[in-house]
């Protein structure tokens, strides 16, 4: 089987002299008038209680633009611009919706650089790109092909802090969903990244760590220089760059790890982590953001969907690490120097691997009853715990606790797994 997905190709590129001087005045004027639209809505709403929309942002633009003072506006392709509105209009949903916070102004130093062009301000043609504006194509490195036949609908540059510049192409295409068997829990942790139920651990690279010497010595050289000077200007660079090769290695790894378990394994069982919360720890906030726990859930979500994959995710107040596998008795206390334990009924058990074992049984769980997709203290919707919503004989072995739910991505009717 297959599925068509929209996907997004991204690849350095090196810009001429010209076309970084006229990305960055895209970039520039991109932020001012997100800034400018959104001062805009938080005014009408404060002195007269009135939502602006798309439509009204952009006719104070099309205003903005015939002004002396914002004339400039015109010397770049108009389009990042009107895609910029259209990103606050998305922001302004998602905060009515109570998806996110209120959206907050773009900054010149700590805001990506970014600016987005549909079909209509760019040329495709011959495997060769050329943006509004602009004379000359962009010199991509083709470090990958595109799709066989695709064309991008829309092209997305950026620049990091390390000044790299990088060309998103978004495009049709086409991913297999090959049969797999099999159904996985994973316990995060940090001394092992990842422990699978089968006992499987998986070594954190600790990447941060590895590089952490460099960047304390770069950090310190960025102190010493003068605040506005260029010298401080190439030190600020120098440690940007060290910080780019932390993520990029901690990404190319991530994505390594998640691409094996989706194409091996039906169905992923995973703990609801509250990371917010836990970087709040000073003791291992380093380590936990290391780790990029909410980033692994993300790469396994969206490839979850494109391999018709299901992802279950067990409520964060299921006593996974307490519990034993064995005989399903809780345990009053297991503090983080206790890695390994046992039970009353004579079981020795690993921590990490405990914990996997009963996640996957609480996915087993989910998918025997189908458990609520919102994670909550008590029972169910339905007023029943889990193992009370499917008959006795098919729970056996699970231990008596709430499960946990099905991702509200990828919630499918139960199956059974081998």
């Amino acid at each position: 089987m297959s599925r068509a997905v929209k996907r997004a190709f991204k690849y350095r590129f090196h810009p001429t002299n010209a076309q970084a001087a006229e990305l960055s005045r895209t970039f520039g004027c991109v932020r001012l008038v997100y800034n400018m639209a959104l001062q805009a809505r938080a005014e009408a709403w404060a002195e007269r209680r009135e939502r602006i929309n798309y439509n009204a942002t952009s006719a104070l633009l099309t205003a903005w633009k015939k002004t002396a003072d914002l004339a400039f506006l015109n010397e770049v392709s108009c389009v990042p611009l009107q895609q910029a509105l259209r990103h606050l209009q998305t922001a302004y949903t998602n905060f009515w919706a109570r998806r996110a916070k209120h959206p907050t102004y773009k900054s010149k130093r700590r805001s990506r650089r970014s600016a987005e062009y549909t079909a209509s301000a760019f040329r495709w043609r011959n495997g060769t790109l050329t943006l509004a504006k602009m004379t000359e194509p962009l010199h991509i490195v083709w470090s990958r092909p595109l799709p066989d036949g695709a064309s991008p609908s829309t092209v997305t540059v950026s620049c990091d802090a390390a000044g790299r510049w990088f060309v998103s192409l978004l495009c049709d295409d086409v991913t297999t969903q090959d049969p797999a068997t099999g159904i996985v829990g994973i316990d995060a942790g940090l001394d092992s990244l990842l422990t699978l139920s089968t006992g499987e651990k998986i070594t954190n690279p600790r990447h941060e760590r590895a590089d952490r010497q460099r960047l304390a010595r770069a950090q310190r050289d960025l102190a010493r220089k003068q605040k506005g000077s260029a010298n401080r200007a190439k030190a600020r660079v120098k440690v940007a760059r060290i910080h780019a090769r932390i993520a990029d290695r901690r990404r190319d790894h991530l994505h390594k790890l998640t691409t094996r378990l989706v194409r091996e394994t039906q169905a992923i069982v995973i703990e609801d982590l509250a990371v917010r919360n836990m970087v709040k720890n000073h003791r291992l906030a380093r380590a936990i953001s290391d780790a990029a726990w909410r980033q692994l859930r993300t790469m396994l979500e969206y490839k979850a969907a494109w391999h018709g994959r299901d992802l279950i995710v067990v409520d964060r107040w299921f006593p996974s690490t307490r519990l034993c596998s064995a005989c399903g008795a809780l345990a009053q206390k297991m503090p983080l120097n206790v890695r390994e334990w046992i039970c009353p009924c004579g079981a020795v058990h690993d921590r990490d691997v405990n914990a996997a074992r009963n996640i996957l049984a609480a996915g087993l769980a989910v998918t025997a009853c189908g458990d609520d997709v919102r994670p909550q203290r008590g029972t169910s919707r339905t007023g029943q715990s889990s193992t009370k919503q499917e008959d006795p004989r098919a729970a056996k072995g699970i231990p008596f606790f709430r499960a946990g739910r099905m991702s509200r991505h990828h919630r499918s009717p139960a199956r059974s797994f081998t």
